[in-house]
């Protein structure tokens, strides 16, 4: 069999199983939560990111993104000022 048809078997039945879970609203909204816990959780990481010695979770990461910083590193602060940036110029241009 190829390859390409495993894999669409494969998707097929996935989407079958998703959309018979998907059916009781109850598991939708527990996905719903999932999902936007998710997002809330990654937000929170970047936001850290950019100012890693203020943030009042002080986990390793956290710690050794901080430590990082101390020595002169400047990646995770670039990288957040960028994002930033482009969000805010994003929401400026979406108001207008």
């Amino acid at each position: 069999m190829k390859k390409r048809y495993v894999l669409s078997a494969v998707g097929a039945v996935g989407a079958g199983i998703a959309s018979y879970y998907l059916v009781d609203s109850n598991n939708r909204h527990k996905l719903k939560k999932i999902a936007k816990n998710s997002a809330k959780k990654v937000n929170r990481v970047f936001e850290n990111a950019g100012v890693p010695d203020q943030s009042p979770e002080q986990e390793l990461d956290q710690l050794e993104n901080s430590k990082m910083v101390s020595e002169g590193s400047q990646f995770g602060v670039q990288y957040y000022n960028e994002k930033k940036k482009e969000n805010t110029s994003n929401h400026q241009q979406n108001i207008q």
